[in-house]
């Protein structure tokens, strides 16, 4: 029962990352990627982390987000992004796709190799209040303290940048 919806929700946030990576504005960007951020919450929920799932929603879907869309709304983006084809472009899209193929050959060949017979044991703790708590602020607190100081580096960056364009 959980694979019926968990196959639907794992599609959902596949075409909504495609959605952030090939969308023209940065607003519908920001969109697709709070979508995408909510799908991952409901799979945190078929997992029986409903913390995660809520700290997923609350932090991430929530708050980093709105710090996104405040920045792209403060740097006023224009609508006149616009790729230009140079041969340079050209050389490294092959290149990247090229690259892409194979890591999903080397994926599809890891994948057919294994087998999916003893799924692993999940912990009963997994994705309790007091297991995030404890990792995060002793195994995770250095990581932690540096995403919190670049995300206040770039804020302070997109303010620089946008009050040199009002200049």
């Amino acid at each position: 029962m959980e694979l019926l919806i968990f196959y639907p929700l794992g599609g959902l946030c596949l075409l909504l990352a495609l959605g952030v990576v090939f969308n023209n504005s940065p607003i519908g960007s920001a969109v697709s990627l709070i979508g995408m951020m909510l799908g991952l919450a409901a799979i945190f929920v078929l997992l029986q982390a409903h913390f995660l799932a809520i700290l997923q929603v609350i932090i991430y879907a929530g708050a980093i987000m709105v710090l996104f869309m405040f920045v792209i709304m403060l740097l006023n983006l224009k609508q006149d992004l616009t790729w230009k084809t140079r041969d340079r472009n050209l050389f490294l899209s092959i290149l990247t796709g090229l690259l892409v193929l194979g890591v999903l050959y080397k994926f599809i060949e890891l994948t057919l190799g294994t087998e999916f017979n003893n799924p692993a044991e999940v912990p009963n703790t997994f994705g309790t209040a007091e297991e995030v708590g404890t990792k995060l602020f002793t195994d995770y607190v250095l990581p932690f303290e540096v995403a919190s100081i670049l995300l206040l580096a770039a804020m302070v960056g997109a303010v620089v940048l946008a009050k040199s364009k009002l200049d």
